[in-house]
């Protein structure tokens, strides 16, 4: 028997499994029934994080769409993400797993190692034109599980009147060396320099990546010379006064709010806030963050794959596809993104995007260099890793430890 057709069995493991954090757009808490189907009906679940949607929005509009197009009626609940996972984990436990998932990215290989999802291999979803890195994030153990509907990530928004005021050029921002030299310019102006979110959650992690990424360091060895540089750069920001001591209970929300004060010259923040940034009363740009010695830094990764779980009755997989190619099909990937305010995960409508919409450009350069939090095989090992990282972060920004004795400490807890 196949390992498609044989229904799996749920790790004790996965069961006490603490879903990853999302980082990426807040979704309010969602409500809804979590039964699923009658096996014999003609209608298949959809489980995803996006309880904000309505009935009547494009998003579920598009659900009925894809369900109408494959001749059965889509009953779709909406979740809060980390709600999303615990379902999920219950539901196939139970042997009641929706027909549907739509999942965010570091939560794909928790599922995967669980036993929960189906491999593209076996449920004959097309992957051939997603990005490489984009896919990565949803792959575990060599095989892939599912494909993304879109991605974000982070990017330095900067506010123009202030960096002209300073006299910065923002085309000499090339690296963290210029980074610096423009946010000491900035701060002998009298204005203030650059917010981001530090906060002792994976909000925290997530925006510290960029950096530790962009230093050449790798989530395997927390301790390394080039680690504690990204930490060092960070405390240093904070010593000189370009970055406020507020980082430390920062969310990316309340970051945000400080940027959109007017008075910071950057902002570490995502792609969903680009309808804020409209709104925000001043002139605006989006810079990849730099890495270290120059180029993009790799940002992690946001956004949800699309995945199709385990069923008893696997005459259910044929339609299930049906589905999830509607959903990721290059003409409703483009409507959706737009939607979402996410990057396309296909050269093919991130090119229709920018064409659109060019200021989307350093959103497309920012997503290729962009790399999965669970990429590297790190699979559910990653929110371990991630909690050591942002208490790391925590303890050095508020003085408690120097950058390379808190990394010490957070690789001899991951160890």
């Amino acid at each position: 028997m196949s390992s498609f057709s044989r229904k799996r069995r749920l790790t004790a493991a996965a069961m006490t499994v603490l879903a990853v954090g999302t980082s990426a757009t807040a979704c309010g808490s969602g409500s809804g029934s979590t039964d699923t189907k009658d096996a014999d009906s003609g209608t298949y679940t959809v489980w995803d994080p996006y309880p904000q949607f309505a009935k009547g929005s494009a998003w579920v509009k598009l659900l009925d769409k894809c369900g109408t197009e494959a001749g059965v009626k889509v009953e779709r609940t909406g979740f809060d993400t980390s709600d999303l996972t615990n379902k999920t984990l219950l539901a196939a436990q139970q042997g009641n797993s929706a027909d549907l998932l739509v999942v965010d990215n570091p939560v794909v290989s928790t599922l995967a190692e669980a036993g929960v999802l189906t491999t593209t291999a076996e449920n004959k979803l097309d992957t051939s034109k997603v990005d490489a890195n984009l896919l990565a994030a949803g792959q575990s153990g060599g095989k892939t599980y599912g494909t993304p509907i879109g991605a974000n990530t982070l990017a330095l928004y900067y506010n123009k009147t202030v960096l002209k005021e300073a006299g910065v050029d923002v085309s000499t921002i090339k690296d963290w060396k210029s980074l610096t030299a423009a946010l000491e310019k900035v701060e002998k102006a009298g204005k203030k320099g650059i917010t981001f979110s530090a906060i002792g959650t994976e909000e925290g992690s997530f925006q510290f990546l960029p950096w530790f990424w962009g230093a050449g360091a790798e989530l395997t060895e927390l301790d390394s010379a080039q680690a504690v540089s990204a930490l060092t750069l960070w405390k240093d920001w904070l010593d000189k006064g370009y970055a406020p001591n507020s980082v430390l209970n920062n969310t990316q929300t309340t970051s945000w709010q400080e940027f959109a004060s007017g008075d910071y010259a950057f902002a570490e923040n995502g792609t969903w806030q680009l309808a804020n940034a409209e709104k925000a009363g001043f002139d605006y740009g989006v810079l990849p963050i730099p890495a270290s010695a120059g180029g993009n830094a790799a940002a992690p990764i946001g956004g949800e794959f699309v995945t199709i779980p385990v069923q008893g009755d696997t005459g259910r997989y044929a339609t299930s596809q049906k589905l999830a190619a509607c959903l990721t099909s290059t003409q409703n990937l483009y409507d959706t993104d737009t939607t979402l305010s996410y990057v396309a995960p296909t050269s093919e409508v991130q090119d229709k995007q920018v064409a659109a919409n060019p200021d989307l450009k350093p959103w497309v350069d920012a997503v290729k260099a962009a790399k999965g939090r669970t990429s590297d095989d790190l699979g559910t090992k990653y929110p371990k890793i991630s909690e050591q990282m942002w208490k790391a972060v925590q303890t050095s920004l508020s003085g408690s430890k120097s950058p390379k004795d808190a990394l010490a400490a957070a690789q001899s807890a991951v160890k």
